[in-house]
């Protein structure tokens, strides 16, 4: 079976309350000096993180909002937990079933995704995509559901890179609807970085100096498979680690920097595989996302990964 993947709704939600990165400075196990640095180079500011919020709390609200799209009588077949840290929850614990059955969402298949780390939710659109058009009766919708909380100073902080903070955000999805038309998806996976933390100098230090260059490319490659020009792009939507890192790959990408929203950055931080949506929704209240305009949703995935998805939007009046 063929047909169009459209994002019928783009919906986010960001916890209180909102801290400057020196109140997690203690938590965080971060010098004085060491903030100074997120703060002046990497360009961070504040921060959402409640510690006391439980995930499903913190799931559910852009989660029922998204559902509210949904038309009578519409049918979610699939509910994909996409999530970057692959430990979220105790191991008899299965975070989708339990996200399905909190949003009454019985009959529905539900699982996770997190192999590709922060592009997981880009990912998980991409699988939703193809379940629907190679099994699912037609008029069928899957929902994507990411976030997930900075449960420990570990992953919280990523050292010379980012402070994770806390967001969610969900996207309901159909084949051939009236939202965002999905044009293209691209990755490229770089597995001598499968070890993370324990990278040695030497790669970690690899991996910095072809970031930009490997952000660039997989752009160019996404918006190349969409069968346009980057001129033809009014926007890229990009994940928010932080302005140093985008800075370079703007420069790697030979174009002005109001191509990029950086906006975000300095107010929520990077925020695991939710940040470009909440990019998305903030662009949208902004009123900055135009009918059949092209956006590139980008993000990178520690381990590596490195994702784009090529949209033009189409605004959804009503379910």
């Amino acid at each position: 079976m063929s047909g169009q993947v459209t994002i019928e709704r783009v919906e986010s939600y960001l916890p209180e309350p909102s801290l400057r990165i020196e109140e997690l400075g203690a938590h965080l196990g971060l010098k004085r000096a060491e903030l100074g640095v997120f703060r002046k180079f990497y360009g961070l500011d504040t921060l959402r993180f409640d510690p006391e919020l439980d995930l499903i709390d913190l799931l559910r609200p852009a989660a029922r909002k998204a559902l509210d799209s949904l038309p009578a009588g519409g049918r979610v077949g699939y509910l994909v937990y996409a999530h970057t840290t692959q430990a979220v929850a105790p191991a008899h614990v299965d975070m989708a079933q339990l996200i399905r059955d909190d949003l009454g969402l019985a009959g529905t298949e539900a699982f996770g995704l997190s192999h590709q780390a922060c592009v997981s939710s880009l990912g998980g659109i991409d699988v939703v995509g193809e379940l629907l058009r190679a099994e699912a009766p037609a008029g069928t919708y899957a929902l994507m559901v990411t976030g997930e909380k900075a449960y420990s100073p570990i992953v919280q902080h990523v050292p010379n890179t980012a402070i994770m903070a806390d967001a969610a955000a969900a996207c309901l999805v159909t084949l051939d609807g009236a939202g965002d038309r999905v044009l293209s998806f691209a990755t490229r996976t770089f597995g001598r970085y499968a070890a993370w933390l324990e990278l040695s100098d030497e790669r970690n230090h690899e991996f910095g100096q072809a970031y930009a260059a490997r952000i660039a490319e997989i752009i160019h490659l996404a918006v190349a498979e969409a069968g346009l020009a980057f001129d033809d792009i009014d926007l890229v939507v990009p994940h928010n680690v932080n302005m140093l890192a985008w800075r370079q790959a703007i420069k790697e990408l030979g174009v002005e920097p109001g191509r990029v929203f950086l906006d975000n950055v300095p107010r929520y931080s990077h925020t695991f595989s939710a940040d470009v949506f909440v990019n998305y929704t903030t662009l949208r209240e902004q009123g900055r996302l135009v009918p059949a305009g092209r956006y590139v949703l980008v993000s990178v995935g520690l381990g590596a990964t490195f994702g784009a998805m090529v949209i033009e939007h189409h605004e959804v009046t009503g379910p």
